[in-house]
């Protein structure tokens, strides 16, 4: 199924227009938005899926389709207004529920099991970020650098912390490449769905909290060999003795750069890093 609701109709039904300034720019392409559902997982639970800004509802339309119930968040108090009053049906039988509210403070659904947004890319990062961690399947739209080095594997130049990060939770797919001419106002650059399919990595981390600050750190230093980049970044890392670290590290790992270290070579050098480098812990 999909939704019936044109995107045009609905931008002059709520009287807006995107604003690049506001990093406003609302999906219209109907074929676009056909498909965007659609690249959950088959096996994705849907009874409950969330959208984080929701506009003016062409996605919300579309997700209704096909979902048992959504709950949309939206930042806009009138974007927030217009959707209660064009969705009014289904927010009546409980299918639908609108809050006003920004998704980066407020507490999120704790029953949803996945969610497809279009996300305001100003903050996409920091959204990405609250959502990997539930552990549900998501489609997410992106600018596309942002998610092709989302997706993007040791070894190659777009490879980097963010790589790092996100695969940790979810395995990270690039399925669909969006120009602006589907969006309104276009946006400056073009776009990408990723979808993320939580898993559970091939390696073990013994604190995750430390394990994405170590790979932040080395990322810091990404021209520099790992031996000089774990050495100079103690101070975002939080390492005590970065050198106990080198002294115990294999020279095959500390002769690289961060760019061509796998996931689970992170994960064995912040193992290192927790066992000889945390004095206050582990001393």
């Amino acid at each position: 199924m999909t939704g019936t609701r044109s995107p045009d109709r609905l931008l002059e039904r709520a009287g807006v227009r995107g604003n690049p300034d506001r990093d406003q720019h609302f999906l219209v392409d109907e074929r676009v938005l056909d498909r965007v559902p659609t690249y959950l997982p088959e096996d994705a639970d849907r009874s409950h899926v969330l959208e984080i800004g929701g506009g003016t509802g062409a996605l919300t339309d579309r997700l209704l389709a096909t979902s048992e119930r959504v709950t949309v968040i939206e930042r806009d108090p009138e974007l927030a207004a217009f959707l209660r009053e064009e969705f009014a049906p289904e927010i009546e039988s409980g299918q639908l529920t609108v809050v006003n509210d920004d998704a980066l403070e407020c507490d999120l659904p704790a029953d949803v099991t996945a969610s497809v947004s279009n996300l305001p890319y100003g903050v996409s990062s920091e959204l990405a970020f609250r959502l990997l961690p539930l552990g549900i399947p998501t489609v997410l739209m992106f600018q596309k650098e942002f998610a092709e080095r989302m997706a993007a594997e040791s070894g190659t130049s777009e490879y980097g912390r963010l790589s790092v990060s996100a695969q940790h939770y979810a395995a990270v797919e690039v399925v669909e490449p969006v120009p602006p001419t589907a969006f309104s106002p276009p946006p400056a650059v073009d776009s990408a769905i990723v979808r993320t399919t939580p898993r559970d990595p091939d390696y073990e981390v013994e604190d995750e909290a430390f394990f994405l600050r170590f790979v932040k750190a080395v990322f810091t230093q990404r021209r520099k060999t790992v031996r000089n980049g774990i050495r100079n970044t103690a101070h975002i890392s939080g390492l005590d003795d970065p050198d106990a670290v080198v002294d115990a590290a294999p020279e095959s790992l500390l002769s690289k750069r961060a760019g061509d270290l796998a996931p689970d070579d992170f994960a064995a050098l912040a193992s290192l890093a927790m066992e000889h480098g945390l004095e206050d812990e582990n001393g």
